[in-house]
């Protein structure tokens, strides 16, 4: 087994934490970001607003997921010592997971072949949009 990023929140306060703090990071890349594009001033203003700005937050946290990597029998043996519902995405034929342990109450997996990065990157996105999305976003 093998985990790739740190990013293992065990509660929503947890995870919310950690969300608020890479926010400063995330308004560093997008500006740094239209800067490297030329933006002027008023194409700024004008271009990168406020959701923008959410959007590479919610990229950069889920972008730092802890997510576990392994054949089929690392996962079920990992998994049999936790009681978590389980969201698995894939065939069971397949032989290999790629799983994150969502705020100790769910787990994210998905199947695949030989790509563990590309399998890693869209865990990640997964389990941000099936898990995190809607507890950490801002209230209405």
């Amino acid at each position: 087994m093998e985990t790739h990023g740190f990013l293992a929140p065990e509660t929503e306060a947890a995870a919310r934490d950690r969300y608020e703090a890479v926010g400063p990071a995330a308004q560093t890349v997008v500006k740094e970001t239209a800067k490297a594009m030329a933006f002027d001033r008023e194409e700024y203003d004008e271009r990168v607003t406020g959701e923008v700005i959410e959007t590479a937050r919610d990229a950069l946290f889920a972008s730092l997921l802890a997510v576990h990597t392994g054949d089929r029998e690392e996962y079920e043996s990992w998994l049999a010592d936790r009681d978590r519902e389980v969201t698995e995405r894939g065939s069971e034929h397949v032989s290999r997971v790629a799983w994150h342990d969502a705020l100790g109450e769910t787990v994210v997996a998905a199947t695949y072949e030989t790509e563990t990065d590309a399998a890693v990157a869209t865990l990640r996105r997964q389990a941000y949009g099936s898990v995190y999305r809607e507890r950490l976003a801002a209230p209405e």
